[in-house]
């Protein structure tokens, strides 16, 4: 459908690179520069450190598909919220979006863009008592960005993806150049972690590969949806598995396996043996540029969800409406990013993190499961199907569904918690119907 086709709504505005990039930001944010360390800490080798990094992109390319195929049959703003709403109701949908705004989208994006704050304070030796102000403006910035249309924002989007691929790129160019011949032994057992958790290292791993299924909200606005998204998805998530398993190569071949266990920062601690503490300054503006675009994409994805909402009389119905002109969703826009502001300056962000890393994956595996309603209800031909179904989703699901279990029991608190954040919008969603209908919606 061309913009032409649907004057009330999106504009078909986003080519194939463009759609590429939003994957690799939506993705690469400020996981690959911090959890490594992590996920040193509960595997018992580089190698085994490096096959875990591999393995979860694997296992998210999957998940990539299963969403390609989503899109390519509805290729319509809303993305997860709009498959769970047409195969499991309009209460499945309504609950995604609940949890979306209250900590998945907004959680995220005031976690990332506090360490966005922190990692500029840092870079720029400015005093601590700037970081808040430093975390509201990038908000608010990202908003006003995306206001005058996603073309605008698709250009700033993309240079925020070509330059946080830059950083990667020389993290890694410095990494395998201090390194020499000894990159090999750095995949060598490490003693001290002998026995370590391979799932254990799931968890922050896949935190950092979270956010691939943004595309799909925007997929109203991608030119040919359905040869492109799936594309996009494949080119992106292909980008993304190569640059997290050659940045890890680089700190495995640094510091070891020991030593990037050990590490917080590993990526800054890399580029200051390289070039001392300009070294580790740029990386610090590197990576400060990788979150506030991982911010620019979720606020964008998320506000498409909540204009959908909207629409379908399930959240405010301001919310619904487009800019006459630039056919950006404002006013939900200006919603999102306010909330997230909000969560940002309570201090919460942390915890809500962990909710949002939950409840992100949980919302992923019930949108893929979606795709066997699909195959058995819409039987029209689709310009891409996922190779290897049922076997890839069910592995998909199985998988996630594996990491959610070991989630809710090594971390029972965040994850009740987050489970209770979905259940409360049951009666917000069944007050709501009712006070619509009163209404005469």
């Amino acid at each position: 459908m061309s913009a032409a086709d649907q004057p009330n709504g999106y504009r078909r505005s986003l080519g194939p690179w463009d759609a590429a990039l939003v994957v690799v930001g939506g993705i690469i944010g400020g996981g690959i520069f911090l959890n490594p360390g992590i996920a040193a800490q509960r595997t018992e080798s580089g190698l085994a450190l490096l096959l875990a990094w591999i393995g979860a992109g694997v296992l998210t390319l999957v998940g990539a598909l299963c969403y390609a195929e989503l899109g390519a049959r509805r290729p319509q703003a809303g993305g997860t919220y709009v498959y769970l709403r047409e195969a499991f109701g309009p209460l499945a949908g309504f609950l995604f979006g609940w949890t979306m705004l209250l900590v998945i989208y907004s959680g995220s994006t005031a976690a990332v863009a506090t360490i966005f704050a922190s990692y500029t304070v840092a870079a720029f030796a400015l005093p601590a008592s700037a970081a808040l102000p430093l975390t509201a403006g990038a908000l608010v910035f990202v908003a006003l960005v995306n206001l005058f249309g996603l073309k605008l924002g698709a250009q700033v989007q993309n240079l925020f993806a070509l330059l946080k691929l830059l950083a990667v790129a020389v993290l890694v160019a410095c990494g395998l150049y201090l390194a020499g011949a000894h990159a090999p032994a750095a995949l060598a057992a490490d003693p001290a972690h002998a026995g370590a958790g391979f799932m254990g290292a799931a968890l922050p791993v896949l935190f950092a590969y979270s956010g691939f299924t943004y595309l799909n909200n925007l997929a109203g606005e991608v030119h040919a949806p359905q040869h492109n998204l799936p594309r996009a998805l494949l080119v992106g998530m292909l980008l993304v598995i190569g640059a997290y398993a050659l940045v890890n190569l680089a700190y495995l071949a640094v510091l070891g396996h020991a030593g990037l266990a050990a590490s917080t920062a590993p990526a800054a601690q890399v580029m200051d043996r390289m070039f001392g503490p300009a070294g580790a300054r740029l990386m610090a503006v590197g990576i400060a540029i990788s979150t506030l675009g991982f911010c620019n994409i979720t606020l964008l994805a998320g506000a498409r969800v909540l204009q959908v909402m909207g629409a379908d009389g399930l959240f405010f119905g301001a919310v619904a409406r487009l800019h006459p002109r630039h056919r950006t969703p404002n006013v939900a826009l200006a919603a999102l990013a306010g909330w997230a502001i909000v969560l940002a300056l309570s201090g919460s962000y942390g915890a809500l993190l962990d909710y949002a890393t939950f409840g992100d994956w949980l919302a992923c595996a019930v949108g893929v499961a979606t795709l066997f309603w699909y195959r058995r209800h819409d039987r029209g031909g689709a310009a891409f199907r996922v190779p290897g179904y049922p076997l890839l989703p069910l592995l998909f699901v199985g998988a996630i569904g594996a990491v959610v279990v070991a989630t809710m029991r090594d971390n029972p608190r965040h994850a009740g918690v987050g489970v209770l954040i979905m259940l409360a919008g049951v009666p917000v969603y069944f007050a709501w119907r009712r006070l619509g209908s009163r209404g005469g919606r």
